[in-house]
């Protein structure tokens, strides 16, 4: 039997220990109004929660309720659990958000922590979508995250769901064994900026059983990241599951001990993507990562380094990446790509990519017959071939495309 993730029976023993004693804090009981907006009740049963010296449990039942916003911080005394059961809904309009400079829900400086439920946080993006040029416009008006959680240790978010966020659903800062369990992801594929799950500066991340849907990122990956399991991950609509992009900033940390593993990317922008930016200052190495074990349903580049990154045209390629990526394992890549080079190395002319093994590669192009098979691209990479299928040929192009019929 697979061992659970040790965060969760971290958390588990610490609650169960103090069983008898965890207290209850119901939100119904803080003077909620026929409007349903809990957003001073929640603000008045997060304070006493941390204050208590038992274990305790903040409760928002089933059905709909408003939010303005939530800004919740620690320390908390004992552990704390936040339960979830109904749906929460965010104001439409983002100029109506309380403090402009806060995410909507924010969860900072707690231990042993639980988001639980079954419950939908509704970020309702639909109006903030239609005004988002922030992929193009450096000096947009920021728009808030669903769910913020920063300096956050030995805690769990799990069955819970988030929904139209106006931008990133989830985002996961500065923390340390923090575990994302049936987490789920709903967005339309158009969506602008809407990255399912967001993580940076963090050690030890567990991501299980998730699905994410949404127009950007399923998960995304900033810098200063160590020992990362993104498992059972069922991810399309989206872009993928991305590590960067990275080198904009001069002071960005390593990354090193990410696997992705039987994960099922369906009708993705992307599948598995390392993206770092040309002519930047960043000079961090990427290293040990596994990609193993995936399906590829439909997907555009199912396997992708990019070290060339510059969407938009934000940016100059006159200098290669300085960001050295190393100790690379893929295996079990398997499915159907809809663009005909599965597998994309574009390395560094000045760092090339070092150690990278591959093995077990088996992919379709879908596309257009007359373009011959699925191909492979690579530049500037130093790699093994460790054995099993490899279809197409690892860095040969096929044929010349057949010519059309007349």
């Amino acid at each position: 039997m697979e061992q659970q993730p040790l965060v969760f029976l971290a958390i588990v023993l610490a609650l169960s220990s103090y069983a008898h004693g965890l207290k209850i804090f119901d939100i119904s009981s803080y003077g909620v109004g026929a409007d349903k907006d809990i957003t001073a009740a929640l603000d008045k049963a997060w304070k006493e929660a941390i204050a208590s010296p038992e274990p305790a449990k903040i409760t928002i039942g089933p059905g709909e309720w408003i939010l303005k916003q939530a800004h919740l911080e620690g320390p908390s005394k004992s552990p704390l659990e936040l339960e979830v059961k109904g749906t929460i809904k965010a104001l439409s309009d983002p100029t109506q958000l309380p403090n402009k400079e806060w995410e909507w829900v924010t969860v900072n400086y707690v231990n042993y922590f639980t988001l639980s439920g079954g419950g939908v946080f509704d970020g309702m993006g639909e109006q903030a979508w239609k005004t988002n040029d922030c992929h193009v416009n450096t000096k947009c008006a920021k728009l808030p995250i669903n769910l913020s959680f920063n300096f956050i240790n030995n805690s769990i978010i799990q069955d819970i769901t988030t929904k139209d966020s106006k931008n990133f659903h989830s985002n996961c800062i500065s923390s340390n064994n923090v575990t994302f369990l049936r987490y789920k992801v709903s967005a339309p594929h158009d969506s602008p900026n809407t990255d399912g799950l967001h993580i940076a500066r963090n050690i030890g991340i567990t991501i299980l059983d998730a699905v994410i849907q949404t127009g950007d990122d399923c998960i995304s990956m900033g810098d200063q990241m160590t020992d990362v399991m993104i498992k059972n991950v069922k991810c399309g609509p989206g872009h993928g599951i991305s590590i960067g992009s990275m080198g904009k900033n001069i002071e960005e940390k390593d990354v090193s001990r990410i696997t992705i593993q039987n994960c099922t990317f369906d009708n993705t922008a992307n599948g598995v993507r390392i993206k770092t930016w040309p002519s930047a200052p960043a000079t961090l190495t990427i290293s040990d990562l596994n990609f193993l074990d995936l399906t590829m349903i439909n997907a555009s580049n199912p396997v992708i380094i990019d070290q060339q990154y510059c969407p938009w045209n934000l940016c100059s390629l006159d200098k290669p990446s300085s960001i050295q990526i190393s100790k690379v394992k893929i295996h079990n890549v398997k499915g159907t790509s809809s663009t005909q080079d599965v597998v994309i190395f574009s390395c560094s002319t000045s760092k090339p990519c070092q150690d990278v093994q591959i093995g077990d590669i088996d992919l379709k192009f879908t596309g257009d017959p007359a373009l011959g098979g699925a191909t492979t691209k690579c530049q500037n990479v130093k790699y093994t071939f460790t054995g099993g299928a490899q279809n197409p040929p690892l860095c040969q192009r096929s044929s010349a495309p057949k010519p059309l019929p007349m």
